[in-house]
């Protein structure tokens, strides 16, 4: 009997080990699944910023600022900067569960030194980024048309959008177009239907800029300089929330779960509006690398109805 016992034990340990060894060959074999691909395979943050990819597209030594995805999240465009040189932007695509070498977009080909910023459209085959030669830093908006595998040629924006120096342009589902405008240091925006743009207005909020619309387009980050302390001068991120009414609420400071000492900045949200990544200036020599936080943290501070 004892014999019996041992020998039924003996096998349903091998049955295991069978079965772990299937399993560990299918996963090789298939590789990871498309949502264990996503975001270059990190594993997603919660409530508390997360250093996004680091030694892949966070890296040291540089800065790096403004990130995007496509609506299916299977390309990411970002600018970055090596000290003493000009902004570029950088890209890769996901496919077959594998993200592409990251390499320089190059979008207009030469013609401006310096490309930052871009932002890939929810609605339209189009992305977006700001261009300008370092000479004159007459930042305008520009944009390429997305094909299977690449794009077409960079053009202007030819909209009330660019009759100032402006930069950071981003859309909710709507189209609507909301940006910053250097010059005065506010934010703007602009209705977008069938490609006929309405005349820019000023957002009626009480500062910030850089901001970035929420895909329902229902709340704004922005980046100020901290407001709760005047011996600071560092920027943290606000929140506006937006009423029934379409006015704007008074802006939320996200807190010290997501601001620090250092200066947050150029937020941006997922297509799919669960995280919010963001520049975070910590690194040595006051460079700046791109971190990541569950949306959750903006539900937290959401006013009750």
């Amino acid at each position: 009997m004892k014999n019996h016992i041992v020998t039924c034990s003996v096998w349903v340990f091998v049955l295991f080990i069978n079965a772990c060894k299937t399993e560990n060959s299918t996963t090789k074999e298939h590789g990871p699944s498309i949502g264990e691909s996503l975001y270059f395979g990190q594993k997603p943050p919660g409530l508390l910023p997360e250093l996004f990819a680091p030694g892949l597209v966070s890296i040291e030594g540089r800065y790096e600022f403004g990130i995007s995805f496509a609506p299916d999240l299977d390309e990411v465009y970002f600018s970055a900067k090596e000290v003493d040189e000009t902004t570029v932007i950088y890209y890769s695509r996901l496919k077959d569960k594998k993200w592409s070498p990251i390499k320089r977009a190059d979008f207009t080909k030469g013609e401006k030194d310096t490309e930052m910023k871009p932002f890939v459209s929810l609605t339209e085959d189009k992305i977006y980024f700001t261009a300008y030669n370092a000479e004159s830093r007459n930042t305008k908006i520009w944009y390429v048309t997305r094909t299977k595998d690449s794009w077409s040629s960079a053009k202007k924006l030819e909209t009330p959008i660019n009759g100032d120096r402006v930069f950071n342009v981003n859309q909710g589902r709507s189209g609507d177009f909301y940006y910053t405008n250097i010059a005065k240091r506010k934010m703007f925006y602009t209705t977008n239907v069938n490609a006929e743009f309405s005349e820019v207005k000023e957002m009626n909020i009480e500062f910030g800029i850089q901001g970035f619309i929420s895909p329902s387009q229902d709340y704004l980050v922005v980046n100020a300089r901290n407001k709760e302390e005047e011996s600071r001068k560092d920027n943290d991120l606000y929140v506006y929330f937006k009423g029934k009414d379409g006015t704007w609420s008074k802006p939320i400071n996200l807190g010290e779960e997501v601001n620090s000492t250092f200066s947050e900045t150029v937020p941006s949200i997922t297509p799919d509006g669960k995280y919010l990544f963001f520049s975070r200036y910590n690194e040595e020599g006051g460079l700046s690398n791109f971190y990541w936080v569950s949306t959750k943290v903006i539900d937290k501070v959401r006013p009750k109805e």
